[in-house]
């Protein structure tokens, strides 16, 4: 068996995001306020804290208001307050009607907010979080879990240095296993060993199925005159009224840039739909165009976002450990906003496990008093308010599903009597392609619309290519005999990096070719393949995308 080195903490978190970061600072406030000594770690799989992060973002302060009450002199990097929010409905490719204010959901007005780069913010959480003494390793990816006599004693870093059969190459180094008496999984939506963790402990056993979408975004530099600091605007309808809900935006954020946006349910039906080609329609109208153009798009990205809301929220604890953040699903979709929430449950969790390891030292507990203290919090009333959003725009559609959230949120501030459900997975919402319609995309214009290839480019993504293949195939053979023949293969349309192509060379039977060194890690084939044949699982720690501000 081979030997790996070890060491020790009393929290180990998995993932530098905003509510891993704002679990480790409040564990060592607490540490400091109780005279406790913690030891506490933060493994990142990005080359750098913030390279894989990515968010629109409007930013609602609330959570780092209370972790962090002196921000400002911190120099936290919240420089571009809101002044305004325009919101349309998108009729056309052409035309468009602004709404007042009164005729949206309360939830979708953001003063007070700021404009922000979420990767910027959790770089500067990463210095706070350091400077009381926690220790932040990034370009280290956990693969595994240790599970021992089923409680979580840790994880396990993935092993540098194999070829793609998993062969041990000259530059081998063996993962080091990270031990711990309590540990936090904040991987983001859909992370890996969070996925494994609902399983194993049948966490999600009382919930709706998690509902997803996938996020896109671009920066652009765009001249003086057609910049406005602090504008918002935010989108429904056209391209997506037809063939799928979801919804657009636009914010001016700080240096003359904006940040375009497109966000579509996974729940579409259309198995021809191409997620990346229809972000690249939007950009198309009007309303959006006049703030790009003579513009330069300077970075892309894309990933998925855990939106099934309160009713999807698994039981958050177990042997061990925590899940937080969008690894649990906290995000609240009717804002469209999930760092704060992602921020409050880390700081929830840090109570939590701070108090458990005062009264008892060996760790190793199911913290089942998380539950009651999150249902404590403002965050389980602002989800608990927030519940109907999602299911009545899949159940009713763009207009009436919008009109319904409105009344809910407006008149009703989110307590109606009842609560919706979507207790379908998104993968089983997709018919037979010969069933729908092929979908035409024209060709990209190279001003507002761009190919595939040269947009993840602007993402710096890269993985080493001499390792074994992230993205797990359970059957090799089900992407052309059933993916192909019954669905028209969707992977190669639903992911945004180009990853998956069906190629066919002179003479020979249709095969699937996945590339993937273009992965830009968004989760969307493990959660959009209709066979649920794909895994995805970390690559070597450093690979990925490498985002400067998104």
């Amino acid at each position: 068996m081979l030997e790996r080195e070890a060491m020790e903490y009393d929290v180990v978190i998995v993932g530098a995001g905003p509510a891993g970061l704002s679990a480790a600072i409040r564990l060592m406030q607490q540490a400091q306020q109780h005279q406790q000594t913690l030891s506490v770690c933060v493994v990142e799989k990005g080359s750098e804290v913030g390279a894989h992060i990515l968010s629109g973002a409007v930013f609602e302060p609330r959570a780092l208001n209370e972790l962090l009450p002196d921000w400002q002199n911190l120099g936290a990097p919240l420089n571009t307050a809101v002044t305004h929010d325009d919101i349309y409905l998108f009729k056309d490719a052409q035309s468009a009607r602004k709404l007042p204010g009164f005729a949206v959901p309360k939830t979708m007005h953001n003063s007070g907010n700021y404009i922000i780069s979420a990767a910027n913010l959790c770089r500067w959480l990463a210095e706070q979080a350091e400077a009381l003494g926690v220790d932040i390793f990034p370009g280290f990816a956990a693969s595994e879990t240790i599970i021992e006599d089923n409680v979580v004693r840790g994880i396990l870093i993935g092993d540098m240095g194999l070829d793609r059969d998993g062969q041990p190459k000259d530059s081998f180094t063996p993962g080091m296993e990270l031990k711990a008496k309590y540990t936090l999984f904040a991987e983001g939506c859909r992370g890996h060993l969070g996925k494994q963790l609902i399983k194993h402990f049948a966490l999600d056993e009382q919930s709706s199925p998690q509902h997803y979408a996938i996020g896109f975004k671009e920066i652009w530099d765009v001249p003086a005159e057609q910049h406005h600091a602090g504008l918002v605007v935010h989108s429904a309808g056209w391209p997506l009224a037809d063939e799928a809900s979801g919804g657009g935006y636009l914010y001016h954020a700080e240096g003359q840039q904006i940040l375009v946006g497109l966000i579509i349910d996974l729940n579409y039906s259309n198995p021809y739909l191409n997620p990346f080609e229809e972000f690249q329609r939007y950009k198309q109208h009007p309303i959006i165009k006049q703030y790009l153009k003579n513009g330069k798009r300077v970075s892309y990205g894309a990933r998925a976002i855990a939106k099934g809301g309160f009713n999807s929220l698994p039981k958050m604890s177990f042997n061990g450990g925590l899940l937080i953040g969008c690894d649990a699903g906290t995000l609240n979709f009717a804002k469209i906003k999930g760092n704060h929430t992602a921020m409050k449950s880390g700081m929830i969790a840090a109570d939590v496990v701070a108090a458990a390891l005062r009264s008892d030292a060996a760790g190793g507990q199911d913290l089942t008093q998380f539950a009651s203290a999150f249902k404590q919090s403002w965050l389980y009333d602002e989800l608990y308010r927030s519940r109907n959003f999602g299911p009545a725009m899949h159940k009713f559609g763009t207009f009436w599903g919008g009109a319904f959230n409105t009344l809910d949120q407006n008149l009703f501030a989110g307590k109606l009597p009842f609560t919706l459900k979507d207790d379908t997975q998104d993968y089983a919402q997709l018919k037979l392609a010969a069933d729908c319609q092929p979908i035409a995309y024209t060709k990209p214009d190279n001003q507002f619309s761009f190919d595939r290839l040269s947009s993840v480019y602007l993402s710096n993504t890269n993985h080493e290519e001499e390792q074994p293949c992230h993205l797990k195939l359970s059957d090799a053979s089900i992407p052309i005999q059933v993916n192909l023949a019954k669905y028209a293969e969707p992977a190669q349309r639903y992911c945004p990096a180009g990853v998956y192509e069906i190629v066919q060379d002179d003479g020979s039977e249709p095969r699937l070719q996945i590339n993937a060194q273009n992965c830009i890690h968004c989760k969307t084939c493990d959660i959009k393949d209709p066979s649920q044949n794909i895994t995805w699982v970390t690559p070597e720690g450093g690979g990925g995308p490498n985002y400067p501000n998104m």
